[in-house]
């Protein structure tokens, strides 16, 4: 039987379901006051014929569906308590919906944290209002994350649908006609999941499959014939071996327009194709999906990966996508602090809630999906705009870190002699290295008060300041000690690494360093002195292109001690740049700092390509860890309808061999290559990696031109061996302590607390790994938010304890709406978690 035939069987009636959903092509078909004004005057336009037609058999009302919160967001902002009201009841009836996301987002790109926060509006809502919105959409890019079915599951998503544009793509039209599945589950690893539509793109984006499926006709005043030979295309769909259902829908009309206003179109042609065969209803979504459920309870399940397209013209400008990725992370440690000084201080933060709100609404925008910049917008403006979507969110990070580090030093007690308190704000005990700002005398002696035991120091320069270093030992999780200085000095202890005969080396490595940065050879002291480096393509590691091995200036040590010492250098080819790279005491941990200090406008990569036999490539996406292979052959990337060249890059990636392995931990850098991999060819074998340093990555008329003008980049890499198998919760655990180092900070209370010690929460299973805590959105009154990934590829019951007297714990989504109380006074208290599921819950502090 050909593909799309009729099936043969007793055949129920057709139910189809149409709805009007505009698009949003923010800031790429007009600049912000334009869609302000057209969001707003188009939803008083839907109230308008919501009213008019309320009279109307329900399948004939009017409906409307915003594709983002944002629409909301502005409406509430512009038009008056009354209004704003009207526009509530629009939605709890049904009349209106919105999805949980800001708007049309690209995801490949963001950290996942970086999704949760772009949703964070439609959360606050949630809980405000009373209301729930039970959908989340990802359009027009051709691509589509695996986890990301996880992390909207968590924030209280149930349904999705998609439509690709089939243009601006190296996937071809012909293959996104074929997809495996047109209506299934879209899982996570974590087994959990949204019902998706999402249909074969016939011919062209104004077709099923494309993001504006009822629009067959372009001119709006040809609307009713459009949507009615919308309504012929599903029936037709319906009973097809493609389509085995009988309840088909079609969704969208507003295509790349600024404003449509075409209501009565919907329901003129509902009531036109209606038959005794054939129930036609204008939809809001949600009620096509709820219908799927009723009657179609078993449908098939996907947990694939479709790799990335215009996720990846965020590149195009990196090194402030890069600031929105360092944000992102500092933004663990500043609302750890900030959980601490709210527990002493329930007024803290009260005056940064304006500052917030613009921090989640850059990071629901950043990534809009128009990073194309090819549209009316100019590059110039759209750059120029997602700069100020940055800033937004850097700026709050950045404030709230430093006023929580500062005000946690005013809680504590100080002492005689100067001290200083060190924080940890991840979920294990841990011995690092923490750096204070200092202008004092030196040498001095740092006592760690809790233990009584002297700890290592050196002075070291950063980016011009002065800093006392010091190994932190037992640090506890998410907690803080106390440090204290007294005049003389500890017992001279040999520094830890040296440069000579070549090599840069300390116990556990030995690297051969090169003037242009380029790492040649790299042996592993604790695995019979391995060799881990093995050109290709002509490229070594920590390689930006070279064609020289030895241009640059010579290596310099810049700074030196028991605990640490970096080694610097600067290159001008291939463009110019500089380096450092730090070996510690004990600690396995090759730090690489690059610098580019130069604007450049092709494509750069920073190459790492290592000595290893059949290993497996491994790597964090968002919400998930992935097995960089294709489906068939036993990894989670689909075997059609994906692209393979640039794979996301969050925390890690690592290569495994079946007993051994590198992790190459990164801050930076969005995305990466796997050796010679294509838009069509996945290089599964490869033991070189190409970090993307930045670049337009499909020509120079996709994204934004020459870096929008920079002229210095920052990237942050570090690496590790293991000697055993890929182990997801210790890369996952090597990179979070590279990318959220020990913070330190002077102790200046002359009252308040004194305890040398202090760890907030604690838990029993080492996979379990806190992923965020914070005070509530609504304050701490209303409770401590935690959130915790577990990094295992099997279910856990860990048991949690909160080092506070506690009233209650609730489950909430990933937004922060309670969900069920899971425990009265008990703690710890124990929950269930999946394989790879993140869970979010709700601390009553008494």
């Amino acid at each position: 039987m050909a593909l799309g035939m009729k099936v043969a069987r007793a055949q129920q009636p057709t139910r189809l379901y149409i709805a009007n959903d505009e698009h949003t092509d923010y800031k790429w078909t007009g600049n912000e006051a334009q869609y302000d004004s057209a969001f707003v005057h188009m939803l008083d336009y839907y109230l308008d014929q919501i009213d008019s037609t309320k009279n109307n058999p329900d399948d004939f009302q009017a409906r409307f569906n915003c594709d983002g919160s944002f629409w909301l967001y502005t409406y509430e902002k512009y038009r008056s308590p009354a209004q704003f009201n009207r526009l509530v009841s629009a939605i709890e009836s049904g009349h209106i919906s919105s999805p949980l996301n800001t708007l049309v987002s690209t995801y490949g790109a963001q950290p996942t944290e970086a999704v949760l926060r772009g949703m964070y509006y439609a959360g606050q809502m949630e809980r405000r209002l009373g209301l729930r919105f039970p959908m989340a959409v990802c359009m027009e890019n051709q691509t589509l994350p695996l986890g990301l079915s996880s992390l909207w599951a968590g924030s209280g998503a149930k349904y999705s649908w998609r439509g690709v544009c089939g243009c601006a793509s190296r996937l071809s039209n012909t293959s996104l006609a074929h997809r495996q599945h047109q209506l299934y589950r879209y899982m996570g690893q974590d087994q959990t999941g949204v019902l998706m539509k999402w249909y074969n793109l016939s011919t062209d984006n104004k077709s099923l499959g494309g993001y504006a499926e009822t629009r067959l006709v372009n001119e709006l005043h040809q609307a009713t014939e459009s949507i009615a030979q919308t309504v012929e295309r599903l029936s037709n769909l319906c009973y097809t071996t493609a389509y085995p259902y009988h309840i088909a829908g079609a969704f969208g009309y507003g295509w790349d327009d600024l404003a449509t206003f075409v209501s009565p179109a919907f329901v003129q042609a509902a009531q036109q194709t209606t038959t005794t065969d054939r129930k036609v209803r204008v939809s809001n979504e949600e009620d096509f999906f709820k219908d799927i459920v009723r009657s179609y309870p078993d449908l098939p399940t996907e947990s694939l990966s479709y790799g990335n397209e215009w996720d990846t013209y965020s590149a195009s400008m990196n090194e402030t996508t890069a600031l929105v990725r360092r944000a992102t992370e500092k933004l663990r440690s500043a609302e750890a602090l900030a959980s601490l000084v709210s527990l002493q201080n329930k007024s803290f933060g009260k005056n940064l809630i304006e500052l917030r709100q613009k921090a989640w609404e850059g990071f629901g925008l950043y990534w809009e999906h128009d990073w194309t910049a090819d549209g009316p917008v100019s590059a110039q403006d759209r750059g120029n705009w997602q700069k100020k979507m940055q800033e937004q969110i850097s700026t709050y990070v950045d404030t709230l870190y430093q006023l929580s580090s500062k005000s946690l030093g005013q809680q504590l007690k100080k002492s005689t002699n100067p001290r200083f308190y060190v924080f940890n704000p991840l979920s294990w005990e841990r011995d690092d290295v923490a750096d204070i700002e200092y202008d004092g005398n030196y040498p001095v002696a740092v006592l760690d008060v809790s233990s009584g035991q002297l700890c290592a120091s050196q002075l070291i320069t950063k980016e011009g300041k002065r800093f006392l270093r010091i190994m932190a030992r037992k640090i506890p999780s998410v907690g803080y000690k106390v440090f204290e200085l007294s005049e003389g000095s500890s017992k001279k202890l040999p520094v830890a690494a040296t440069l000579s005969d070549g090599f840069f080396k300390n116990a556990l490595y030995r690297l051969r360093i090169h003037p242009s940065g380029v790492i040649s050879q790299l042996y592993d002291s604790l695995a019979q002195s391995r060799q881990l480096i093995k050109i290709q393509d002509g490229k070594y590691l920590n390689d930006l292109g070279t064609l020289k091995l030895d241009d640059g200036e010579p290596l310099v040590i810049e700074n030196e001690g028991p605990v640490s010492v970096t080694l610097k250098g600067t290159s001008s080819l291939p463009v110019l740049h500089s380096f450092r790279i730090t070996l510690f005491k004990d600690i396995p941990r090759i730090e690489i700092q690059n610098s580019i200090e130069e604007n450049f406008k092709d494509i750069k990569t920073w190459a790492f390509s290592f000595d290893l036999i059949n290993q497996t490539t491994s790597h964090e996406e968002l919400g998930a860890v992935l097995t960089a292979k294709i489906q068939t052959r036993g990894g989670d990337y689909s075997a059609q309808n994906a692209r393979y060249d640039w794979l996301t890059f969050n925390h890690f990636a690592d290569l495994s061999e079946e007993n051994y392995g590198v992790t190459l931990s990164n801050l930076d850098c969005s995305f990466f290559k796997l050796g010679a991999s294509t838009p069509d060819s996945l290089w599964e074998q490869s033991a070189q990696l190409y970090a993307l340093a930045g670049g337009q990555t499909d020509g120079e008329k996709l994204g934004i031109p020459a870096q929008h003008g920079q002229s210095r980049f920052n990237y942050h890499f570090a690496l590790t061996t293991h000697a055993q198998a890929f182990d997801a919760t210790a890369a996952m655990k090597f990179s979070l302590e590279h990318q959220n180092p020990l913070m330190a900070q002077w102790i200046t209370g002359t009252i308040g607390r004194s305890p040398n010690e202090f760890s907030l929460l604690s838990v029993t299973d080492p996979d379990l790994l806190l992923w965020s805590v914070k005070p509530s959105e609504e304050g701490i009154e209303k409770g401590l938010i935690t959130r915790f990934w577990n990094l295992a590829n099997q279910p856990k019951t860990p048991a949690f304890r909160l080092n506070l007297s506690v009233r209650n714990v609730r489950q909430t989504t990933h937004l922060e709406t309670d969900e069920l109380q899971l425990t009265t006074t008990k703690s710890p208290f124990t929950a269930i978690f999946n394989p790879y599921q993140l869970r979010t819950f709700r601390w009553i502090i008494r």
